[in-house]
């Protein structure tokens, strides 16, 4: 079993360095996607990343329930969840418990037997956010991000789009 964050701040090069890592472990990769189309951009963005990583992989969108996308996809391939913050994002607007909800992704990981290789975003390098919501966020990344990171075999942080070993 293998665990591996890939952290950063926006367009580091994250998902080009996991899509990297993925495909270097055997069987045909699985990308998880929790980034949800709700805008003309959004829906740009994911077109992008599509193309960019090809027919080989097979993909699936989970906006909400990683951990049993997890569960569902072990034994196969190596798995690519991109990205923790989006998937975060959705867990606050669904008003779902993000406490119960991270915990249960860490407990998932910790027993997965086929690699894992998850993309998160550094939110909290910046100014402190204005409003009640963004600061809720920004805390709740960073606790995530910590714990993901305490289950991770490695840890990465990206930086122009620079790998950078953590753990």
């Amino acid at each position: 079993m293998t665990v591996i964050l890939i952290t950063g701040g926006a367009r580091s090069g994250k998902s080009v360095r996991a899509e990297t890592r993925v495909r270097a472990f055997a069987g045909r990769p699985v990308y998880l996607a929790t980034a949800e189309a709700l805008d003309a951009e959004m829906s740009e963005r994911i077109a992008q990343h599509r193309a960019r990583r090809g027919a080989e992989w097979i993909a699936r969108d989970v906006a909400l329930d990683l951990a049993q996308a997890l569960l569902e996809t072990d034994g196969g391939g190596a798995r690519l969840v991109d990205c923790l913050t989006l998937w975060l994002s959705n867990i606050i607007h669904a008003e779902r418990d993000v406490a119960k909800e991270t915990f249960q992704l860490a407990e998932t990981l910790a027993r997965q037997q086929s690699p894992v290789v998850l993309v998160t975003n550094e939110v909290g390098l910046g100014i402190v956010p204005d409003n009640a919501l963004a600061r809720r966020f920004r805390d709740a990344a960073g606790v995530m991000n910590q714990m993901i990171a305490g289950v991770a075999d490695e840890v990465e942080f990206v930086v122009a789009g620079l790998p950078m070993r953590v753990k």
